[in-house]
C-alpha cells in the first residue's frame, strides 16, 4: 500500500563494547533485535534514518559497530542510509566514521548537513548540535543553505530530519533542551514542500506540527523517558522502539513500533484476517 517506506532509528547511545548505558541498558542488544526484526520482516525499505545521539560518548568505535551492523541489513532490505548527528556526536569521528571523510579533514565548527534524494523524495538532514553543549541550534548559515535547499520542489515533497525537537515539551528536562529559536526554523518551513519533521533526543514519542507541517518524534532506541512521573520526578525506564514512516499518495504517515520483547496476542495470516474482515463488512451492508 505505500508508495515509499522510511525507518527511523534514534537515540542508539552506542557505547564501547561491553559497556552499559546509564549501567542498566545494552543498546548493542537493542539494535541488534531492531536489525533483526527489520531482516525477518522482509519488506522493502526505501531509507534508513538513523537521527542523532548514534553514539552514547563520540566514540569513533561505537559508530564503527553501528556502520557494521546496518549496512549490511540496508543493503538486504534495499534501503539508503541517512547518518543524523546528536548531542552525544562527535562531528570528526561522525564525519570520519559515517560519512567517510578523510582523516584529520573534519572541521568540528561547521555542521554536517547534507541532502539525499530517494525514489523522488528529498531527506534533507540537518545537524542541530553545537559541540560540548546538549541543547539544540540552528545557525542562520543552516537556515539560509536549507532556504536555498528548499527553493525548488522534489517530485514527492521533503521530509526533514533533525535531532532536537522545535517544539515544547511537557516534560522539563526535554524542554530545557529542546531546539532553540525555533520561530526562525518555521519561517524558513513556511510554503515550503516538506511533508513531515522528524525528531529524537526526547526518549519518547510525540507529535506536533510546525508552520502546519506534522513533526514526530520517534521513540528511542535505547531506552524511555516517563512522560507522567510522579510531580518532581524525573524518570527512565528500559524500553525500546522504532518509527516506520509511510508516504502514500499525498499522506504521510508515522508509526510507532514496539520492540521490547513482549508475548504475543495473536500471529495470523493476512490473507485469512482480511477475508475474515471483508465478510463481516459484507454481512454488514
Amino acid at each position: 500500500m505505500s508508495d515509499l517506506t522510511i525507518v527511523q532509528l534514534t537515540d542508539t547511545h552506542l557505547r564501547p563494547a561491553g559497556e552499559l548505558v546509564h549501567g542498566v541498558v545494552d543498546t548493542d542488544a537493542n539494535l541488534t533485535r531492531v536489525l533483526t526484526h527489520l531482516r525477518e520482516a522482509g519488506q522493502h525499505v526505501d531509507a534508513l534514518v538513523l537521527s542523532g545521539d548514534l553514539s552514547d560518548n563520540g566514540s569513533p568505535e561505537a559508530y564503527r559497530r553501528l556502520r557494521a551492523a546496518v549496512e549490511p541489513v540496508a543493503a538486504e532490505i534495499g534501503a539508503e542510509i541517512v547518518y543524523v548527528m546528536g548531542n552525544h556526536d562527535e562531528r570528526a569521528a561522525f564525519g570520519e566514521e559515517l560519512l567517510d571523510l578523510a582523516p584529520g579533514s573534519v572541521d568540528t565548527s561547521l555542521p554536517h548537513d547534507r541532502t539525499v534524494e530517494v525514489a523522488g523524495l528529498r531527506i534533507i538532514a540537518l545537524d542541530s548540535t553545537t559541540p560540548m553543549r546538549h541543547e539544540g541550534r540552528l545557525e542562520l548559515e543552516q537556515l539560509a543553505w536549507l532556504s536555498v535547499q528548499l527553493r525548488t520542489p522534489a517530485p514527492r515533497g521533503t521530509v526533514l530530519v533533525l535531532h532536537h525537537p522545535p517544539l515544547p515539551s511537557p516534560v522539563a528536562t526535554a524542554d530545557f533542551l529542546k531546539l532553540e529559536d525555533a520561530d526562525r526554523l518555521a519561517e524558513v518551513l513556511a510554503g515550503s514542500d516538506v511533508r513531515m519533521i522528524l525528531c529524537g533526543h526526547n526518549h519518547l514519542t510525540a507529535a506536533a506540527s510546525v508552520a502546519g507541517i506534522p513533526v514526530w518524534i520517534g521513540p528511542a532506541l535505547s531506552y524511555r523517558i516517563d512522560p507522567m512521573p510522579p510531580a518532581g520526578r524525573h524518570r527512565g525506564f528500559t524500553g525500546f522502539g522504532y518509527s516506520r514512516i509511510d508516504v502514500v499518495g499525498t499522506t504521510v504517515l508515522a508509526t510507532a513500533i514496539e520492540a521490547t520483547p513482549a508475548t504475543a496476542v495473536y500471529d495470523r495470516p493476512e490473507a485469512e484476517v482480511l477475508e475474515q474482515l471483508a465478510a463481516i463488512a459484507a454481512r454488514t451492508r
